[in-house]
């Protein structure tokens, strides 16, 4: 079982010719309101993936909290510990330009009250995976990690958006998932040399006896763990937009590893997860379920071992 604990946004999605200069307004057809946030995007990812999720986190009594919540609850995650605070329902804008790049702002809204003593003693145990992000106030992640930690839980961390985590809490990971931007800021925390980029997963692995993955994004990604070091190829897909792509891998290799499978297995899958999760517009909307994914597995490259 997997406990994801984190962000439940609404997503406001304009599709743009390209990204707005300071004091520039653009103009564009429409929108898409659509569910997102990290921790419901990545539940959502676990749960399409075939896992058993419980999502942790808050919505407001707003218009917004049930497209919030909705795409979990068919998705099949167990939404009943997701508390209604007094606080506005987080909401993202997101431009996408014909690229398919993204720049986003969040008002995190009730986020900001999501508390680690949501989640009951009960849940954590040798076969449950804990699932953070960094869009919730971060002390309670580290409080969270640590009781997770004590109960023989597994714990995994993406930290997104970049912001530093404490070297304790790097000790207690079972899994870090960082990108190009994140890893500068886990790198600097560190006292690391980030280059080259890709050798940062090995110097984090070894140091802190964790598994780190480095995404890359066309370039597929770098993990490295107890096994050693592979490159993990990236599907070729033709491009609609990448928002929620990251989301996708950490979900779906979260539900790999709570599957069985191994941390490389798990990150090719979730590789070509990702990719898939590009070719349809929005977050949650976009993330493909585990037949789908099973369907373009023999395309994929097999990883290789890094030297």
């Amino acid at each position: 079982m997997i406990v994801v604990f984190g962000s439940i946004n609404v997503d406001l999605t304009f599709r743009v010719d390209h990204q707005p200069a300071p004091g520039e307004t653009i103009l564009c057809s429409g929108y898409l309101a659509s569910a997102g946030g990290k921790g419901a995007n990545q539940a959502v990812a676990a749960a399409r993936a075939g896992a058993e999720i419980a999502m942790i986190g808050c919505v407001g009594s707003d218009s917004f909290a049930e497209l919030a919540v909705d795409t979990m609850q068919t998705s099949g995650v167990d939404t009943s510990t997701i508390l209604t605070v007094e606080a506005p329902t987080a909401c993202a804008t997101i431009c996408v330009d014909i690229s398919g790049e993204n720049s986003i702002v969040v008002a995190s809204g009730a986020n900001l009250l999501t508390r680690a003593d949501q989640v009951t003693g009960d849940l954590f145990g040798p076969d449950t995976l804990l699932l953070m992000q960094m869009e919730v106030i971060l002390e309670e992640n580290w409080t969270l990690l640590e009781r997770a930690h004590k109960q023989g839980a597994r714990t995994a961390l993406n930290v997104a958006p970049a912001a530093p985590v404490p070297i304790e809490a790097l000790g207690l990971l079972d899994f870090l998932f960082v990108n190009e931007i994140e890893s500068t800021a886990i790198a600097a925390a560190t006292d690391i040399d980030p280059h080259p980029l890709e050798e940062l997963p090995r110097h984090l692995s070894e140091r802190y006896g964790l598994t780190c993955i480095l995404t890359l994004g066309e370039a597929g990604a770098v993990l490295h763990g107890p096994s050693g070091g592979y490159t993990i190829p990236a599907l070729t897909v033709a491009t609609t937009d990448t928002t929620g792509a990251g989301d996708t891998f950490v979900g779906y290799m979260a539900a790999e590893i709570d599957a069985g499978f191994d941390a490389v297995e798990a990150a090719r899958r979730a590789s070509a997860a990702a990719a898939l999760s590009c070719t349809k517009e929005g977050a949650q909307i976009g993330i493909p379920f585990a037949s789908e994914v099973d369907e373009v597995m023999n395309s994929l490259p097999p990883a290789e071992k890094r030297p």
